[in-house]
This record gives C-alpha cells, sequence and structure tokens, in this order.
C-alpha cells in the first residue's frame, strides 16, 4: 500500500492523507480546510490532489474543521463513499459544517464586493449548506474500541485521543499479500489532564505511526495553573480596569473547557459579580452536544454533576445566539466576559468584538490556543507590532494581549511522547511519519522521539507518497 501526505504537512492545518491498497481501495484519513490566511488558503482548498468520485471512504479522526472542513466540498464533487467516524464526531460535524458554509457565504460576498470594484473575476463558495447537509448522510458511526470490518482486509478501531468529544486515534489492519499492516493515525493528540475530557487511552500496537506535532517543541503549563491565571487575568481587567476580557476560543471543545472552568469558580465563590457572555450560535448548539455525552467527560465533571447538575452554565452567565443582542455588547460599557468564535480571528463574531476594543487600554485580549503563524490571532500578539489591520481598517493596538498555553487541547512534546511510548513498543514501530506541525516544531519533535528510541522517523512533504 502507499500513503500520499496531501495536507498538514509542514503545516497545521488541512490534513488529508491517502492510503492505497494493493487492491485498489482509496482510503482518506480526515479530510480538513486549509484555515489562517482567509482567502489565500482559497486555492490549496479548491486543489485536493486527488479525484474526490475515486474515494471509497474517509476515516475521520475527529471534527475541529481543519480535519474534516472538505468533506461537503468532497461531497459536492462526487464522493458518495461512507465517512467513518465515531457517534460524537458526527453529532458535532452536523454543526459545523453548516456553520462552515455560512461562513463562507460571508467571506466569499465580501470578497467579491471587493473583486467587483477592482474588476477582477469573482469565486464561487467551495460548497453550501446543501452540501454540507447532504455530506451528513453518509456518515457511519463506530464507537470507541470496536473492531469495525471497512472492507474486505481492512479493519478499523478508534481509540479516545483526548483532544476534543469524539477525537479518535485511527488504528488501522491493512491485510495484503498474507501480511496484516498495522497503521496507527493520532489526529491530534489531547493533554494528559484536561478540565473536561478522559485522558487519552492507550492504542493498540502499530507498524507504521502517523502522528501529529503542533507542540512538538515546548510545555505547557500545569491545568491548576492555567485556572489561576485565568481568574488572575478575570480580576485584573473586569475588577481592577473595570475592562472587558474578550476570549477568542474554537466554538468545539476550548469554549466548554473554560465555561467549566469559570463555572468551577462560580460555584466556588471566587469569580468576580460580572456578566460572562458566549457569543457565538456554534458555540450555544456544541454545548448541547456535550450535555448529550457528559458520560464521555472525565470523572471530574461527573463529580461536580452530582451537586450542579449543568456544569456549562451559571446565573451569570448567558449564551447569545442573536445578531443584535451581539451588537449590544460592543455599545455598553460594563465590565464582562465575552467569549467567542473564532479561535484564530480569522472569522466569527469575536472578529468585531475585536476591532470594536483593540484600541481600549481597559480591555484584554485572552489567547488560549493556537493560532497559526499567518492568522490575526497570531499577528496580534506580536509584542512589537502598533497596529493592525481589521476588515481592512487599522486600529491601533492599546488592548492588553495575553495568552494562557493551558487550556491548548494538544498535548505537549512530553505528553504526546510519554502517551506513544506508554501505548507501544517502540522497537515494533517501524516507521514513524511526522505530520501535523511547523517545521520548527516538527524537527525538535523528531529530537525527542528518538531520545526514547523510535527509528525510521520522517517528516514528508506535501504531496510526498511513501510505500509501506
Amino acid at each position: 500500500m502507499t500513503i500520499q501526505f496531501l495536507g498538514a504537512a509542514g503545516e497545521v492545518t488541512g490534513s488529508k492523507h491517502l492510503i492505497t491498497t494493493e487492491s485498489g481501495k482509496h482510503i482518506l484519513l480526515d479530510c480538513g480546510m486549509y484555515q489562517g490566511k482567509g482567502m489565500e488558503t482559497d486555492a490549496a482548498n479548491r486543489d485536493l490532489g486527488f479525484d474526490p468520485k475515486q474515494i471509497d471512504y474517509v476515516i475521520l479522526s475527529h471534527a475541529h474543521i481543519d480535519h474534516s472542513g472538505l468533506i461537503p466540498y468532497l461531497y459536492r464533487l462526487g464522493f458518495r463513499g461512507d465517512i467513518i467516524s465515531t457517534p460524537a464526531t458526527r453529532d458535532l460535524c452536523a454543526l459545523m459544517l453548516l456553520d462552515t458554509a455560512f461562513i463562507q457565504a460571508q467571506d466569499i460576498r465580501w470578497y467579491n464586493k471587493k473583486m467587483d470594484r477592482q474588476h477582477q473575476p469573482k469565486v464561487d463558495v467551495l460548497y453550501d449548506a446543501n452540501h454540507a447537509q447532504q455530506s451528513i448522510r453518509h456518515f457511519v458511526t463506530v464507537d470507541y474500541d470496536r473492531r469495525y470490518r471497512v472492507c474486505d482486509n481492512v479493519f478499523l478501531t478508534f481509540t479516545n485521543s483526548g483532544h476534543m468529544l469524539g477525537s479518535a486515534i485511527v488504528n488501522l489492519e491493512i491485510n495484503e499479500q498474507g501480511e496484516c499492516k498495522r497503521l496507527a493515525y493520532t489526529g491530534d493528540i489531547g493533554r494528559a489532564h484536561s478540565h473536561i475530557l478522559c485522558a487519552p487511552q492507550p492504542f493498540p500496537q502499530c507498524d507504521y505511526l502517523i502522528c501529529e506535532s503542533t507542540y512538538g517543541d515546548r510545555l505547557h503549563e500545569d491545568a491548576l495553573v492555567s485556572e489561576e491565571e485565568l481568574l488572575g487575568v478575570v480580576e485584573d481587567t473586569c475588577v481592577y480596569k473595570k475592562g472587558k476580557l474578550l476570549i477568542p476560543s474554537f466554538s468545539v471543545g476550548r469554549t466548554q473547557e473554560i465555561v467549566y472552568v469559570l463555572n468551577r469558580l462560580f460555584n466556588d465563590g471566587r469569580l468576580p459579580q460580572i456578566n460572562v457572555y458566549v457569543d457565538s450560535p456554534l458555540s450555544v448548539n456544541a454545548t448541547q452536544i456535550f450535555r448529550m455525552y457528559t458520560d464521555a467527560l472525565n470523572d471530574e465533571v461527573k463529580d461536580t454533576m452530582r451537586f450542579d447538575d449543568d456544569p456549562f452554565g451559571f446565573s451569570s452567565l448567558k449564551y447569545i445566539t442573536d445578531i443584535k443582542d451581539s451588537k449590544a455588547l460592543n455599545t455598553g460599557d460594563e465590565p464582562c466576559i465575552i467569549i467567542s468564535a473564532s479561535g484564530m480571528l480569522e472569522a466569527g463574531r469575536i472578529k468585531h468584538h475585536v476591532a470594536n476594543h483593540i484600541s481600549d487600554p481597559k480591555c484584554t485580549i485572552l489567547i488560549v490556543g493556537y493560532c497559526t503563524p499567518t492568522s490575526l490571532g497570531a499577528r496580534i500578539q506580536d509584542p512589537k507590532r502598533q497596529w493592525i489591520s481589521i476588515f481592512g481598517y487599522d486600529h491601533k493596538i492599546k488592548a492588553q494581549v495575553t495568552k494562557i498555553e493551558g487550556f491548548s487541547g494538544h498535548g505537549d512534546y512530553q505528553e504526546m511522547r510519554d502517551y506513544i511510548t506508554r501505548s507501544q513498543n517502540i522497537e515494533a514501530v517501524r516507521r514513524v511519519f511526522i505530520v501535523h506541525g511547523e517545521p520548527a516544531a516538527q524537527e525538535a519533535y523528531k529530537d525527542h522521539l528518538y531520545e526514547v528510541g523510535l527509528r525510521g522517523i520522517e517528516i514528508p512533504q506535501k504531496g510526498e507518497t511513501v510505500h509501506l
């Protein structure tokens, strides 16, 4: 069989890895959208590198858009095979892919107005809401730790990767010429200690490993430290400065984790008496799915639910869906916390909130997750930058911009390395392919894996094909 690395090669977005078996089956591991570069990603997203009609199966590690976002585009171009995922991933994709279609329509409308003024060619959306809805009909769900027959000579088992609700290590057994080749694809690996999720579970022995490396060159803070840091930022911004705390956050996973921590601080009587707003329709709907899958959350959440039946809600927390209510947050002067998508500040309501408050010295913009280097979320963190362009207008940066690493959904290099060594007989792993990381992180992680005895470690280039 062969594997072709078609995305997330030397970068942290657009995950796509195409397996072709000797019998001619085409299995796509993830089908992620390139994000973080605005319309610059449009060409990369349109050029899949394969014919969608020839894909037999898509196996999805989790619902984040950089891993799932091009599934409706695949459908639009003729794919009609099975999309195999965990049940929670399917439920989240039903929301997230529709939301992405809506965001695309908005972005394309704005872009085409600009092109029209410049007498330049317009572009069409990658897909619309109908494509997103139709693609969901092709999902087949498989529970964790269940051995599932994909097709003749190919078997799949999902293992909980602890990265987000429903996320999984993809474990494949592919039988060719009397030999069983065992392939593991990590998708994204979660934290050893999360506020709401279970720790990554050991995955079956593999011969070949495709591994993410987002934080392959750094270590995170302890989760308890990040909680105290969050409280400190809240007090400094909302109590002492009487300002607004803006938290760009991914609607699924990160938002629920931050809300849970704030809920715990509220229950302990430590949260200042201020309003907390979750301003994102997707976040509101995704939180409902988290409430459906509380059995999949960690023991800490379950303990909390013994006396608090809703770990994602408290009296001073308000979920906002109406656009009028969202706009009203920009006109009021009340000290408050606003949690809104997107996490990289590339789209969504948070981008408007930042545009309205970035020149206010009382305001704080708190980054709580990874931002690709070209994204607005990354550029705004540059301490040397004094001005930033948002929606085509330059804004003086007077607000405080800070970051808390501890809320990341990705394990650091120590957590990932420990997870692999805990799961695998290192000597039995023949080859390792490092993906989903910036080049510096990939090279550093390669060294860290060598330190624990792994060999045959490669960093594939985009488009590269390897034979197993």
